[in-house]
């Protein structure tokens, strides 16, 4: 069976359809939205290797005429220098404004693709087709699209809206286990942020989420994905509300870059521990009940995510060079740091001008070293 999610945005709505084997029917699902069958499709080595001939097939059956652009797997991939061979290479294709992009893979391949596709000829309409967890319930829906620098994790962007979003819950079979607990972190933030009910149920039923069981694993998709569409209509650019889903983020990034975008620390991984610690320092500062920190930290771990710094090889951090990065983070403005902090589980809110120092302390009581720490 497939459910739709739709996104509410006005003329530029779109639908999220979750179900399994859609890969396998996306012609049918993406011809009515071209206006001649062409299209280009941007996905990883991997994705490609294991999917690619499904969905070729797919769009054949349509006639539809698909050539792949592929770039290797991995963060890495979110540059300059990729965004500048995709770019050159679809114009190569000669693609013009009534054509199509697809991209098909995780949030790397779905950012770099979607940004492609906002920047090319002023603009081009692309399909996000995800084929990780984290991507199905988070980075492929909300139209956020963007590079990352040596200063900062998607700081280079734009918003752009996909067409359609095709959730194959059949393609997540085929990932490591750990790209699966990663995926997850993705869906108990929503837990956390504003549905304590649902939190309550990912506490009892996280383990079948987890195992791919079909019934628990298509209502969290599901979940997640309305939770999100609701968001991102009411505040597409993130002017407020928006702001929630980067609950663990800001911590999160920060350790992401110190670890080198690498695959030592997952995005996933990171948004996991920074979770904790938003609700942690929550509780630090008297926001939060305690108990409801230590609820928050044990259901992340449940599932085999970490919660804390000292879990990483990195470790141990530099306190002073995580706040730094805080420092770059694109929900800072003005110099000031804004932090998504809770105050119970299921309210989470925006916090602006924490400070600084109360953070450096923190982290410190965290175990991050203290060299050369400033505020």
């Amino acid at each position: 069976m497939t459910e739709t999610v739709t996104v509410g945005l006005g003329e530029r709505a779109y639908e999220v359809r979750i179900g399994s084997g859609l890969l396998a029917q996306a012609g049918r699902h993406i011809s009515p939205l071209l206006k001649r069958g062409r299209t280009a499709i941007v996905s990883d080595e991997t994705v490609w290797r294991l999917h690619g001939a499904t969905l070729t097939a797919a769009l054949a059956a349509e006639g539809i005429s698909a050539t792949p652009i592929l770039v290797p797997a991995g963060e890495g991939s979110k540059s300059f220098e990729m965004l500048a061979r995709v770019s050159d290479d679809l114009l190569g294709l000669e693609l013009d404004r009534g054509d199509m992009i697809i991209a098909f893979g995780g949030g790397v391949v779905g950012d770099l693709a979607g940004f492609a596709a906002a920047i090319y000829k002023r603009g081009i309409d692309f399909v996000q087709i995800p084929t990780t967890l984290l991507a199905q319930v988070d980075s492929s829906v909300g139209g956020k699209t963007a590079i990352d620098t040596p200063r900062g994790k998607n700081l280079i962007g734009a918003f752009h809206q996909p067409r359609l979003v095709l959730a194959d819950l059949d393609v997540l079979s085929t990932l490591p286990a750990r790209e699966i607990r990663a995926g997850y972190a993705e869906i108990i933030k929503y837990g956390l942020l504003g549905d304590v009910d649902f939190f309550a149920w990912l506490e009892a039923h996280g383990p079948e989420v987890i195992a791919l069981a079909p019934e628990a694993l298509a209502l969290a998709v599901r979940r997640s994905v309305e939770m999100k569409a609701q968001i991102v209509a009411e505040d597409e650019r993130e002017g407020g509300r928006r702001a929630l889903l980067n609950l663990g983020h800001t911590f999160g990034h920060a350790l992401e870059a110190e670890s080198g975008y690498g695959e030592d620390l997952l995005h996933g991984e990171a948004v996991a521990i920074g979770m904790a610690q938003a609700f942690r320092y929550s509780t630090r500062q008297g926001l939060c009940a305690g108990q409801d920190a230590v609820r928050a930290e044990a259901a992340i771990a449940a599932v085999g995510l970490p919660v804390r710094m000292d879990a990483l090889p990195a470790h141990p951090f530099d306190a002073g060079q995580l706040l730094a990065h805080m420092g770059q983070d694109k929900k800072a403005e003005g110099g000031r740091l804004t932090f998504i902090l809770a105050r119970a589980l299921g309210e989470a809110f925006v916090a602006r001008d924490v400070d600084a120092s109360s953070i450096l302390q923190f982290l410190t009581a965290e175990g991050a070293g203290a060299t050369g720490v400033t505020a």
